[in-house]
């Protein structure tokens, strides 16, 4: 029976590459991690590492953005609203940089395996 790996910081709704289907749960991931407007382009639905490609600049343009909302927060909202209020924004572009680190590892080792490279198990 063949052993299938995926490594750390694997998406979970994917299944590891070469077990079966695992093609079609990398793209249903994809997808779900896009704009929905990118379900409508037959390029991104027939070549799976060119969505792949897209969903990884997508999660980094995304990083881009999450880090210039935590830098300039403070400066931009002091005068719109209450000081709570600013610290519960800080922390909101916080928690959201963290997850967005991990979901462009797992993009990116997604795309990595769409192209060829296989994970070992590591003891």
């Amino acid at each position: 029976m063949p052993t299938y790996v995926a490594p750390p910081g694997w998406p979970a709704p994917v299944r590891p590459p070469d077990a079966p289907d695992w093609e079609r749960t990398a793209q249903s991931w994809l997808l779900d991690i896009c704009p929905p407007e990118y379900r409508s382009y037959p390029a991104l639905r027939r070549h799976l590492v060119v969505l792949a490609r897209f969903a990884v600049l997508h999660v980094e343009a995304s990083q881009v953005a999450v880090r210039r909302g935590l830098s300039e927060a403070r400066a931009d909202l002091r005068d719109v609203a209450a000081l709570e209020v600013v610290d519960a924004a800080v922390q909101t572009w916080l928690a959201e940089e963290a997850r967005l680190s991990g979901l462009r590892r797992a993009a990116g080792l997604v795309e990595e395996a769409l192209r060829g490279r296989r994970f070992v198990a590591r003891l």
